[in-house]
């Protein structure tokens, strides 16, 4: 069980976060979004994504990359292997954060072709240069690895900016329609999920939440389902528990404390909880991972 199957929030380090990895589509990725840009590299069978109410099959030798935001899930395709590269905006110099034409990063990747099958084959090919030498440092860690690895991203901005194709007049209409609702339930669900994580060990209740971010409680309720697929109770239960896990795998304490430090309202609670959805007590389970 997750922390969240809707939102994301990679692991990468604050003064240079970047990540890139490799996965060989066993699973299925439930619908999630993160403020990340995502690029996806595929290396061998065919992928299976669903993004803007859409299923779509992206090839070997094929790239397709996520807007900031942008909801998007993977089908369990076996016998597959995509090479996955996440990074936030924030990483590039605010002074040149801009585009020579005035548009900014977030700009750029919205308005271009996601998918390279809609591009010219040479911009494929010298994207896909790019991003499999990327992987290559990441695996391979050098001195200099970050100005290497800032190198080819600045390389797969400007062909962004310069070669890739921009999407239709239409398509950019619908996504500048869209933009301000967008952004707004981003916004709205930022402050949720941080609310969460400053209170997950607190009494919190859906209607402080509902309260802090200006909705009726039922409004948020209908709000919150529809942006995360889950009620806000089984988010925060699942938030708890993995946070519990986490305690149990890592510190010694009596589950008393792991119960309280966790958000559960009594040891009691916290082991009904742990068993129904782990299947096995907090104590079995902390057992298991010291393996005594």
């Amino acid at each position: 069980m997750s922390v969240s199957k809707y939102l994301e929030i990679p692991k990468m380090d604050n003064r240079f976060p970047f990540r890139c990895f490799i996965d060989y589509g066993k699973g299925l990725v439930y619908p999630h979004w993160h403020k990340e840009i995502e690029i996806i590299y595929v290396i061998k069978g065919t992928i299976k994504i669903g993004v803007n109410d859409e299923l779509i099959a992206v090839n070997e030798g094929q790239i397709f990359f996520f807007d900031s935001g942008a909801t998007h899930y993977f089908l369990a395709t076996p016998e597959s292997e995509r090479l996955v590269y996440q990074f936030d905006s924030k990483m590039f110099n605010e002074g040149i954060e801009s585009m020579a034409n005035g548009d900014s990063l977030k700009d750029v990747f919205a308005s271009r072709e996601n998918w390279s099958l809609n591009w010219p084959r040479e911009v494929e090919k010298e994207m896909c240069q790019h991003l499999q030498s990327l992987y290559d440092e990441t695996l391979a860690v050098q001195p200099g690895y970050v100005f290497a690895t800032q190198q080819h991203l600045y390389g797969i901005l400007m062909l962004l900016s310069r070669k890739v194709p921009e999407k239709s007049h239409l398509m950019k209409k619908a996504l500048n329609d869209d933009s301000m609702k967008n952004k707004e339930t981003l916004e709205r669900m930022d402050k949720v999920f941080a609310l969460i994580e400053a209170n997950y060990n607190q009494g919190i209740t859906l209607e402080e939440v509902a309260k802090y971010v200006g909705f009726s409680p039922h409004y948020f309720t209908r709000f919150f389902k529809k942006n995360t697929g889950t009620t806000f109770v089984g988010f925060l239960t699942e938030y708890r528990l993995n946070m519990a896990k986490s305690i149990l795998a890592t510190e010694e304490m009596p589950m008393i404390e792991v119960a309280e430090k966790a958000g559960f309202n009594s040891v009691k609670t916290f082991h009904h909880v742990f068993k129904e959805n782990v299947g096995m007590s907090p104590l079995k389970y902390q057992k298991s991972i010291f393996g005594n």
